[in-house]
């Protein structure tokens, strides 16, 4: 857990796992799911859809870990969802990303503007900002590039391999 947080809720990374297993392609409806009145007269083929080519731009550098706590839940981020990190990008200002910081790492928002300390900013009003100073062992461990929700119970026992 993050030394920096009081609270036991901090969000942190709890596990991570390479995605150099062979990719499989997993169906894709031809058209978007609408939220309002569905239309029967339509068709709902399916083609495949492969993780690799449509959302995962650097496969070498990418991988997946599993999130612990609250801090971020104002970014979407919620207590075991499952986080897609590409270590191949550049962190900006205003990105989520992953950090370790004094040995600890965390998920935070990056804040890194002209003039000003970067720190990072937990989305969660009940904990504070964590500057970075340079006494500090700062590294930034990749760039979250997606977020999986489980809403189903069954889901969300994924483990790394």
């Amino acid at each position: 857990m993050n030394k920096h947080s009081s609270s036991p809720e901090e969000t942190h990374v709890l596990s991570i796992a390479s995605l150099h297993r062979a990719p499989r392609p997993i169906p894709e409806a031809l058209e978007a799911v609408h939220a309002g009145f569905p239309s029967v007269a339509q068709d709902y083929f399916f083609s495949d859809f492969s993780f690799d080519e449509n959302i995962i731009t650097h496969p070498a550098t990418t991988y997946a870990v599993r999130v612990a706590g609250d801090s971020m839940q104002g970014a979407g981020i919620f207590d075991g969802d499952l986080l897609l990190v590409d270590r191949a990008l550049d962190a900006e200002d205003s990105d989520i990303v992953i950090a370790a910081l004094d040995g600890e790492l965390t998920v935070k928002r990056l804040i890194a503007q002209p003039g000003v300390p970067p720190y990072l900013h937990p989305e969660n009003p009940r904990y504070p900002n964590i500057a970075i100073s340079d006494l500090q062992d700062f590294l930034i461990w990749g760039v979250v590039i997606g977020n999986y929700h489980f809403l189903s119970r069954k889901d969300s026992s994924w483990r790394p391999a």
